[in-house]
């Protein structure tokens, strides 16, 4: 049996503040990769802050490491559930690839198939959604890799060096998802 929480690339773990935070902490000082992941301006947080954040809010959403099957010891980005309605069996989806010597090598959108899998197989939700910035078409790719297909447009969301850029909403139900659960 294929364990549902490892892809051709990646494996994710639930995060540790321990071992994850110093690294979580540096990847948010990087301005690009913040400006990739979120709307709001780049803060900058004491490693101290970063590892209280995660413990706190840990509890609030199903997050995972992403690391390269080649190297468990040293997380590449982390990838989560956030939002989780278990009523309409729904939950958003956020993922950063904080380490850009593995950007566009395929890392996220193979931790992304393993976090389908994941929500699809083992926690049975029907939907996941996803938000990108259009600035970001190398993400945007990744995501109609995997199955994501575009809902809609939240058009000028965003001020960015003077120009406005759009907020481009995805979604994929199970039935649309060409995964396979593993068997049981």
């Amino acid at each position: 049996m294929r364990d549902c929480l490892e892809g051709n690339l990646t494996v994710l773990r639930i995060t540790d503040p321990e071992r994850d935070a110093d690294l979580y902490n540096a990847w948010m000082k990087d301005s690009h990769f913040v400006r990739l992941l979120d709307s709001d301006p780049m803060t900058v947080w004491p490693k101290k802050m970063t590892r209280d954040w995660l413990e706190k809010h840990l509890d609030d959403f199903l997050q995972f490491s992403i690391f390269r099957k080649e190297d468990t010891e040293k997380p590449i980005g982390f990838i989560g559930l956030d939002g989780i309605n278990w009523i309409s069996r729904d939950a958003w989806v956020g993922i950063g690839i904080g380490e850009r010597d593995y950007w566009g090598k395929g890392y996220g959108t193979d931790a992304m198939n393993v976090l389908m899998c994941y929500a699809f197989c083992q926690l049975n939700l029907h939907r996941l959604s996803l938000s990108v910035f259009d600035y970001n078409p190398r993400a945007i790719r990744s995501y109609e890799k995997t199955g994501f297909v575009r809902e809609g447009i939240e058009p000028q969301y965003l001020e960015r060096e003077g120009r406005r850029f759009d907020l481009i909403l995805m979604g994929i139900l199970r039935s649309e998802w060409k995964g396979l659960c593993p068997e049981d």
